[in-house]
C-alpha cells in the first residue's frame, strides 16, 4: 500500500516531487508508525465489514481500527467478535484484497488471545491491538497478552495504547500516571506502534464538549495533558514514541457562531471557493487547523471517526518542497559539526543542531507521505485531482 495510491498516476506525478514509498503490514515499525496516517475508526458489528474494509482501503485509508469497546453497546460485545472473526475469515479469503492495516480495539486483555486462537489463519489480516485507557497497573496485562497472543500464532503484533484514563487528565496524579506509563511501554518498546489521544474521555471527566468551531487545544484542560503527554512521551531523544491527534467529531455544521477558519485568498488563486465552501459546510475548516495545530504540537497521524476526514489528514502530512528543502540542507553530512545557514527559500534561519531532530522526523514523514512539487498547492480536493467518489465519502455517515 501507499499513500495516495488511489489518485491517478499522471496526478500524483503532477503533484509530487517525489511520490510517498509503497509498504506493507511487515514493514519496519519506524515507517509505520509514520505512516498510520488517518486511522479510521468502526464499529466490528458492521454487518458488511469485510466489504467496509475494502471500500475504504480504495479510497486511500491506509489505517483502520475496527473496534469492540465504546462504538458498541455493552450487550453486543459477543455478537461483535462473532461478527469480526466471520467478517475477516472472509476477507483473508479474498484472493488479491487491498487490506489496510488493521486494528482490533478489545475491552479486555484475555480478548486478545482468544481473538487471535478464532481467527486462525486470517491473523495474517491483523497488524496489533488497540488497548483502551491505558495506565501502568491496566495496561501492563494487555501487553502480556499480546506477548504471549504473537509467540503463539507467529505473528507480528503491535500495541496502541490510548492514554484516556481520568488519573492522566487529574493535575495531582499526571505525572505519576505518566511515569508508569512509560515504564509499561518502554518494556514493550520493540512493540508499541504508537500512543492514542483520547480526547473524548478527557473532555468527558469535565463534562466537556468542544464546537467545530474550536479545537482541541482551545480546551485549555485537555491542552495541557496534550502538552504533557508530548513533554514525557514524544521526546526526540530515542526515548519517545509517536504520538497521534485527537479525534474529530464533526462532518457537517448547520449553523456557526464565529467566523470560518479558512482565508479565502489561497483558494481563489486555485480557483477552488466551491472547494472552500464545502470545506466550511462540512466543518473541515476547523478540522484543518487542529492537523496543523498537531503538527505543531508534535502529534502526528490522527484517529478518525467519518471518511471524509481522511483526505485532509493526509494531505496535510505531505511535506512541503519548502520543509523537505530545508530538512536535507540541516543533514547535509558536511554539517556535522553544526553551524547556521539561510535556508534555500532565502527567508529563515537553519541552525544545523537544533533543527537536526525537526530535520529527521520530517524526511520520515516525507518518506511516507511524500514531499510536493515546489508549485503545487498543499492540497486541492477539487476536479480533477479529487477521486470521484469522494462526495460519497461524506455521505457515508448515513449508511
Amino acid at each position: 500500500m501507499r499513500h495516495f495510491g488511489h489518485v491517478a498516476p499522471e496526478v500524483r506525478k503532477r503533484l509530487f516531487h517525489k511520490e510517498p514509498v509503497t509498504f506493507t503490514a511487515d514493514s519496519p515499525a519506524r515507517l509505520l508508525s509514520a505512516a498510520l496516517g488517518a486511522t479510521l475508526y468502526s464499529p466490528a458489528t458492521r454487518p458488511r465489514l469485510a466489504d467496509d474494509v475494502l471500500k475504504q482501503g480504495g479510497r486511500g485509508v491506509v489505517s483502520m481500527v475496527l473496534c469492540l469497546e465504546d462504538s458498541i453497546d455493552d450487550a453486543d460485545v459477543t455478537a461483535g467478535e462473532e461478527n469480526l472473526v466471520r467478517q475477516l475469515t472472509d476477507l483473508a479469503a479474498r484472493p488479491g484484497a487491498d487490506v489496510p492495516l488493521l486494528f482490533v480495539r478489545v475491552r479486555t486483555p484475555e480478548q486478545i488471545p482468544d481473538l487471535v486462537r478464532r481467527l486462525g489463519g486470517a491473523v495474517r489480516l491483523l497488524s496489533g491491538f488497540v488497548l483502551p485507557k491505558f495506565t501502568e497497573e491496566r495496561g501492563m496485562p494487555f501487553l502480556e497478552a499480546l506477548s504471549g497472543a504473537e509467540a503463539a500464532s507467529g505473528r507480528r503484533l503491535f500495541a496502541m495504547p490510548v492514554l484516556e484514563s481520568p488519573e492522566l487528565l487529574y493535575r495531582e496524579s499526571r505525572v505519576p500516571t505518566l511515569e508508569g506509563i512509560f515504564r509499561a511501554v518502554d518494556k514493550y518498546r520493540d512493540r508499541v506502534l504508537a500512543l492514542r489521544l483520547g480526547v473524548t474521555d478527557f473532555c468527558s471527566s469535565y463534562g466537556l464538549r468542544r464546537a467545530p468551531d474550536m479545537t482541541a487545544y482551545d480546551v485549555q484542560v485537555v491542552a495541557s495533558v496534550i502538552s504533557d503527554v508530548v513533554n514525557m512521551l514524544g521526546r526526540a531523544d530515542g526515548t519517545g514514541f509517536t504520538v497521534t491527534g485527537p479525534v474529530w467529531e464533526y462532518f457537517r455544521v448547520q449553523e456557526r457562531m464565529f467566523k470560518p477558519q479558512l482565508r479565502q485568498s489561497p483558494f481563489l488563486q486555485v480557483q477552488a471557493a466551491e472547494l472552500r465552501q464545502k470545506l466550511i459546510e462540512h466543518a473541515m475548516d476547523g478540522l484543518l487547523r487542529e492537523i496543523s495545530l498537531d503538527h505543531a504540537n508534535g502529534l502526528l497521524g490522527k484517529t478518525c471517526i467519518h471518511p471524509s476526514h481522511v483526505l485532509p489528514v493526509h494531505a496535510l502530512s505531505v511535506v512541503s518542497h519548502e520543509e523537505f528543502s530545508d530538512a536535507q540542507d540541516i543533514l547535509r553530512p558536511e554539517r556535522g559539526g553544526g553551524g547556521v545557514l539561510r535556508s534555500a527559500y532565502t527567508n529563515k534561519m537553519n541552525e544545523v543542531k537544533p533543527h537536526r531532530a525537526w530535520a529527521e522526523r520530517t524526511l520520515l514523514r516525507a518518506e511516507a507521505f511524500g514531499w510536493r512539487t515546489r508549485t503545487s498547492a498543499s492540497w486541492n480536493c477539487s476536479p480533477p485531482d479529487c477521486p470521484a467518489d469522494h462526495q460519497d465519502a461524506m455521505n457515508d455517515a448515513r449508511d
